[in-house]
């Protein structure tokens, strides 16, 4: 039987407490768990959701109740943050999800700042504000994570993606400053989130990984903007969560210097020799988000079970799920963590 609330346990988790048994959760943004089984089922779909805060915190709910997941996740997309600094959106279907459909700024060296409030003006913004505190105040006992695109993640989704990378290394005074004013932004966006009632934020920045950037400006771009949104957020007095994408052998010495209190990533980096390597981290993941589409209730819940074993902090999917995973699968996945 479950001594603690969800909420209480993933808070526990992520101070390095004790708990009764491991939480299971998937945070929203890019581990959005929004799958067509559950929109069809109560017809809270997706893309009005985007858009609209009551459909958006409904959706939210109806995942949270029928996956098993112990959280709600919002928003659902990984396009917020890009849309309010002017970039065009595609808002996608209720199988596909939204994706940029071009960056307002051809490079780093013609950006136009706006003010340091222009993502929280924002009518999506607010949607999301809006939803965050309808789901807060639903279920006080679940904890709600507001799902922020990364520093790095979002620059590329408003500048053209191919030179903003080259531009890193070619115009450093201009790609630093970008990065800070992009930074200042999701301060601010983080900042609302928690005063509508987000117990968590979540950090996922996918451009920031080993592969796009190698290790040294993994370190001179990626860890100095994360740890200074990670940072802002803790003055807020709440937890932060960081998922890295990819393959991390390039830049596995800088996630010990990330501020974060839980760090998320892929099924293919193994968790278990992360925690043998830096056993302070508290470590978040990571099931094969494949194998929850397309495999078999058995084989997930023993990836599950094996997860435990290896003593993972807090089980997730390794990234962001298809909105075509089957609910008995994700079902599969939590149950098992429940059962252990």
């Amino acid at each position: 039987m479950d001594v603690l609330s969800p909420k209480e346990r993933l808070l526990r988790s992520l101070k390095g407490e004790a708990v009764d048994r491991t939480p299971v959760i998937c945070p929203g943004g890019m581990m959005n768990s929004a799958i067509v089984d559950v929109m069809k089922k109560h017809g809270n779909v997706l893309p009005d959701g985007h858009c609209d805060p009551e459909i958006m915190a409904a959706l939210a709910l109806d995942v949270q109740a029928d996956t098993g997941f112990e959280n709600v996740g919002i928003p659902f997309c990984m396009t917020v943050e890009a849309e309010a600094l002017g970039s065009d959106i595609d808002f996608g279907t209720l199988k596909c999800e939204p994706k940029i459909a071009k960056e307002i700024f051809p490079s780093v060296k013609e950006v136009i700042y706006k003010e340091t409030d222009a993502l929280v003006k924002s009518e999506r913004a607010g949607t999301v504000f809006q939803a965050i505190y309808n789901a807060a105040g639903h279920s006080p006992d679940i904890p709600v994570i507001g799902s922020i695109t990364g520093p790095l993640s979002t620059a590329a989704s408003v500048v053209d993606p191919m030179n903003f990378l080259k531009e890193l290394r070619k115009v450093k005074e201009d790609s630093h400053r970008f990065v800070d004013y992009v930074t200042r932004q999701l301060i601010g966006y983080a900042r609302y989130m928690v005063d509508n009632g987000a117990s968590v934020i979540s950090i996922a920045d996918p451009t920031a990984t080993g592969e796009i950037l190698g290790p040294r400006m993994f370190g001179d771009y990626a860890v100095v903007y994360i740890n200074k949104l990670v940072d802002a957020i803790h003055e807020m007095g709440v937890p932060v969560i960081v998922h890295i994408c990819g393959r991390m052998q390039a830049v596995t010495q800088h996630i010990a210097n990330l501020h974060a209190d839980a760090i998320s990533v892929d099924a293919l980096v193994s968790l278990k020799k992360l925690k043998e390597a830096y056993p302070q981290l508290t470590t978040m993941g990571n099931l094969s988000t494949f194998l929850l589409e397309f495999g078999e209730e058995p084989n997930i819940q023993r990836g599950t079970e094996q997860l435990i074993r290896d003593e993972i902090n807090i089980l997730a999917p390794a990234c962001g799920l298809s909105t075509s995973t089957p609910l008995s699968n994700i079902q599969a996945f939590t149950g098992a963590a429940k059962a252990v």
